[in-house]
């Protein structure tokens, strides 16, 4: 019999919370939704998007906008930023629009048991990855 995996809450709080502070580094200076910001890390660039911006969250697309090999390999993810509880939690990944804490498995979408910790640690990755290569903002012409 398969062990049925149960979210770790605790470690799930602290990577948000990571993620929240890490982002905040790289967010456009203002919260004003359609407010951009382009960044060119290694040989890739990237542009964070406000989409929405309330009193206590602020909506955010990251997309990989080069180089190009085909729309399905580039990462493109919504986050939502909780000023309150100071956290950041992927909303939506590629075609997946949003995510249960826990899935069983095997499921019909094929989604991996732990699939939303999996998302966010993806965002904890990259973000660790762009401040760690100098992430350069691209200005815009």
């Amino acid at each position: 019999m398969i062990k049925r995996y149960t979210p770790d809450f605790p470690e799930m709080m602290r990577l948000c919370e990571t993620n929240f502070a890490q982002l905040r580094r790289l967010m456009p200076r203002t919260d004003e939704p359609g407010e951009t910001v382009t960044y060119q890390v290694s040989s890739a660039t990237y542009r964070l998007t406000i989409l929405e911006s309330t009193r206590y969250t602020t909506l955010v697309e990251i997309k990989q906008t080069a180089p190009a090999v085909s729309y399905w390999s580039l990462p493109s993810l919504t986050v939502r930023l909780y000023h309150d509880a100071m956290v950041a939690e992927v909303c939506a990944s590629q075609q997946i629009f949003r995510f249960k804490a826990r899935y069983d498995y095997p499921n019909k979408k094929l989604h991996q048991r732990d699939e939303k910790h999996q998302i966010n640690q993806f965002l904890a990755d990259w973000l660790r990855y762009c401040l760690a290569h100098g992430a350069m903002a691209i200005p815009v012409c």
